[in-house]
């Protein structure tokens, strides 16, 4: 009796974890949970800028060939340089009242930008620390479900299933977004982290030829994750 109770604590203790990754409920996950790694640093070790900081286009540093992700929403032109997203991956954004989610992944090269709100409700996102086909992750902090940002979609936790609509984004140069958008803000390096954004976190990264393994993406993140 004791040995068939031992058994049933066991796996449900088991299945239990198998079921959670870094705090968050997968029990709902529409994705196999096998194939979501852990990339490296703690749920929000990478920390989203929630309080953006603009500047106007002459008072950028931006050199012409400077990558930046461009999103223009209610007549407000905004660029986000790649070298600050490295960083931080995920800017809780607001364009005259719309709330918008600039999303970025290192490892992928993909940046997007969706509008955050779901159901009528505001969302404000974090990273989780975790990857699905070495991509970022997101979730959001209202309940903590797990958003996927290439498929566009929470794939697990309350919000499972809900869909992101995506915002008209533009990866590009600082010199092409300029001359397309003279008025343009630019986000600032003050981000409230101390952070050196002239460097580069994945150094080698993008000039390689082949995929990077999972713990090799690990120890770039592990390498450049500066707790301040």
């Amino acid at each position: 009796m004791r040995f068939l109770l031992f058994i049933t604590v066991f796996l449900l203790i088991h299945f239990s974890y198998g079921q959670t990754k870094k705090g968050f409920d997968l029990g709902n996950a529409s994705i196999p949970i096998a194939e979501i790694k852990d990339g490296g640093p703690p749920k929000d070790g990478i920390p989203s800028i929630d309080a953006p900081v603009f500047i106007k286009a002459q008072q950028a540093s931006l050199k012409a060939d400077d990558r930046i992700l461009g999103v223009k929403e209610n007549g407000i032109a905004k660029a986000y340089p790649i070298n600050i997203l490295n960083f931080h991956e995920i800017v809780n954004d607001n364009f005259n009242g719309k709330s918008v989610v600039i999303t970025y992944c290192p490892l992928c090269g993909s940046g997007i930008a969706f509008d955050a709100e779901i159901d009528g409700k505001a969302l404000e996102f974090g990273v989780s620390g975790l990857l699905y086909n070495s991509d970022v992750l997101l979730y959001d902090r209202l309940t903590e479900s797990l958003w996927s940002q290439l498929e566009y979609k929470a794939v697990s936790g309350p919000m499972a299933g809900k869909e992101l609509k995506i915002l008209n984004t533009a990866n590009t140069t600082w010199k092409n977004w300029k001359e397309k958008n003279p008025e343009t803000l630019v986000l600032s390096e003050k981000t409230g982290f101390k952070r050196d954004y002239s460097l580069n976190p994945y150094p080698g990264y993008e000039d390689s030829s082949t995929s990077l393994s999972l713990q090799r993406m690990k120890n770039f993140i592990l390498k450049r994750w500066l707790l301040e």
